[in-house]
């Protein structure tokens, strides 16, 4: 069974006004997992991964980072957590290889080139590394700071919308680099708009919104119990309307009249499509063609955010 490397207790946080950004949070993210933590503007992701960092003074509650309190043992927490903030947040007249160095030796740790070149080298940086931060495109820049939060070798990273501005290239070698990371048995925290990175990439996926977690699950068993799938029928006629001893059956007509479409329940073992396309050929529907589409996790997500006012 994999250890928790974090854990985060009855955590809250209210600002000054009284705004609750985060309501009674209780998370635990496994060892050398990815996890993804999904939810709209404003739900309380960044706020949740600024606590656990260490940046934002909860109300209450408590966050351990590998057994270390986060804010009692802030330096010996800290020093395990690779953080990369939504917004750039480097010295622009450093160069690259000099940024990496100082962030390297602000943790406590010695000088280690091999380390760093390794690290630039694997986010396509080194030829870059004598560059000043201000020259580089917003990409790279983002690669860099990627570079800055792993300089001092972290079991914990947190990624904050890590690929926002970055083009659809540099952001396949970044998921790469995040699977080669969980290889070495770094633990990854995501927050991402792109919910489809999120289905590919995470272990596990939590869902928060407005400063409360609303599920949290393995992706694959979230699939299977929230996912549903639908059939598609491409039709040889053109129908208006469903017979009558069908429109019981989840049936739709598109709005072309060309397709039916029925909805389905993924995880129930009898779909009921065998019962559905004798009763079609009772009733003498012909089609040409059919296909199946599963929910993605963006459906899923909508779903579950959507019932929640």
């Amino acid at each position: 069974m994999q250890k928790n490397i974090i854990s985060v207790s009855g955590l809250n946080k209210t600002y000054k006004g009284g705004f609750a950004a985060l309501k009674n949070i209780n998370l635990e993210i496994r060892q050398g997992e990815i996890f993804a933590l999904l939810g709209p503007n404003g739900a309380g992701k960044t706020t949740l991964i600024n606590a656990i960092c260490g940046i934002v003074q909860p109300s209450s509650g408590t966050i351990t980072a590998d057994g270390h309190d986060i804010f009692k043992k802030y330096r010996q927490a800290r020093a395990i957590i690779g953080l990369v903030p939504q917004e750039l947040t480097s010295d622009m007249f450093e160069k690259v290889t000099n940024t990496l160095a100082l962030s390297r030796g602000l943790f406590g740790k010695s000088p280690n080139p091999d380390y760093l070149e390794k690290i630039l080298k694997s986010l396509s940086l080194w030829d870059k590394r004598n560059n000043k931060i201000m020259t580089l495109s917003g990409g790279m820049k983002r690669r860099v700071m990627i570079a800055k939060a792993l300089s001092h070798e972290p079991k914990i990273l947190f990624l904050d919308e890590p690929t926002a501005g970055v083009d659809v290239a540099l952001r396949k070698d970044m998921w790469e680099m995040v699977r080669e990371l969980r290889k070495d048995g770094v633990t990854i925290i995501l927050t991402t708009h792109y919910i489809e990175e999120a289905q590919e990439m995470a272990d596990r996926v939590g869902v928060i919104h407005k400063g409360e977690i609303i599920i949290v699950e393995e992706k694959d068993t979230l699939m299977r119990k929230l996912g549903k799938k639908q059939l598609t029928l491409n039709l040889n006629s053109q129908m208006t309307n469903i017979p009558a001893n069908l429109d019981k059956a989840g049936l739709e007509i598109a709005s072309n009249g060309m397709q039916l479409i029925y909805t389905f329940d993924a995880k129930e073992e009898h779909s009921g499509i065998a019962d559905l396309l004798k009763k079609l050929n009772e009733n003498g529907i012909d089609f040409k063609d059919l296909n199946t589409k599963e929910s993605s996790l963006e459906d899923i997500f909508v779903n579950l955010v959507g019932g929640k006012s």
